[in-house]
């Protein structure tokens, strides 16, 4: 086997098929794949979706979900010598995603990859579709010089897997922690610009506080060196507000946008500022205030976790 496409879920059956279609449609040249599905718990018709497109499926309980943790156990029940990482409300663009995506690791240039997340017109806010624009731009590095990785869309060996593996404890952000085990012991980390996915996200006002304030407790654990002060929120906050209104009156839709680039920008610092300075022992219970949405949002298994890679005061660029 040469590669295994780890999907995680949680109520995915709205893009699963996509992607799965998305997935069969690939130029794997010779390589043979696998498809894993891990799941923590679908009751929309994922877990009926996935054994229709012939997928292996790993189910976890979800008193014992992490992201870390739902990722060993799809990485532990692999074959493949490269092991890809796609979020199940993703979507791959174009037939050589796969192959632009594992081509660093068969080449020796990198030991992780990660590729270009893009927005999906009518369904992404829009302070988030900047997002994207900024911290997957349209050029590859590889290798690059940090530990910025997202596991949205990435790929890395599997024997390099087993010797690291995903941490089980942090609240978010596993993979810059992986990442930066491999770059202290002076391995490779790339980004590919042509190995692109489509990362959608349906998410309510409270769950986007929710993402950020459980990434940003997890950042803690990687760089306790970034503190966040409730002026940084307030100025992080108006800058982010700024820069965006900018652009979207530039591109005359400030009318249409104003009002969810205001929520967004607050929420995400919001969160940020929370969870910086948030130094609890997580209780099971207050996990799962994280890692699940409250029955009246769409869940989602992890959002776009890139909010922390670089300094604060310049996101709103």
């Amino acid at each position: 086997m040469d590669i295994s496409i780890i999907i995680r879920t949680l109520n995915e059956a709205k893009w699963l098929p996509d992607l799965l279609k998305a997935v069969r449609a690939q130029n794997v040249h010779d390589w043979v794949c696998e498809i894993i599905l891990v799941d923590s718990g679908s009751t929309d018709g994922t877990l009926e979706i996935a054994a229709a497109f012939g997928c292996k499926i790993v189910k976890i309980d979800k008193s014992q979900f992490t992201f870390g943790r739902s990722l060993n156990y799809g990485c532990e029940a692999a074959n493949g010598r490269f092991l890809v990482m796609v979020s199940g409300h993703c979507v791959p663009v174009g037939p050589d995603w796969l192959h632009n995506l594992c081509r660093p690791l068969e080449d020796n240039i990198c030991d992780y990859s990660y590729g270009r997340q893009i927005a999906k017109e009518g369904y992404s806010k829009y302070s988030e579709k900047r997002l994207f624009r900024k911290y997957f731009p349209a050029v590859s590095k590889l290798p690059q010089d940090d530990f910025f990785c997202n596991n949205a869309n990435a790929a890395l060996r599997s024997e390099t897997w087993r010797k690291f593996k995903f941490d089980e404890e942090v609240t978010g952000l596993e993979d810059m922690m992986f990442a930066k085990q491999l770059w202290q012991e002076g391995r490779k980390i790339g980004y590919v610009a042509d190995a692109v996915v489509e990362h959608i996200h349906q998410e309510g006002w409270a769950q986007i506080g929710r993402r950020y304030e459980r990434e940003a407790i997890a950042l803690q654990k990687i760089m306790p060196e970034i503190q966040v002060s409730f002026s940084d929120f307030l100025r992080y906050a108006t800058s982010g507000i700024l820069f965006d209104s900018a652009a979207a009156l530039q591109e005359r839709r400030l009318l249409r946008h104003i009002g969810e680039i205001i929520l967004f920008r607050v929420m995400q610092y919001w969160g940020t500022w929370r969870g910086n300075n948030d130094h609890r022992k997580l209780s099971r219970e207050a996990k799962e205030k994280y890692f699940y949405p409250r029955s009246t949002e769409r869940s989602s298994s992890r959002g776009s976790e890139f909010s922390y890679r670089r300094a604060p005061a310049d996101e709103g660029a």
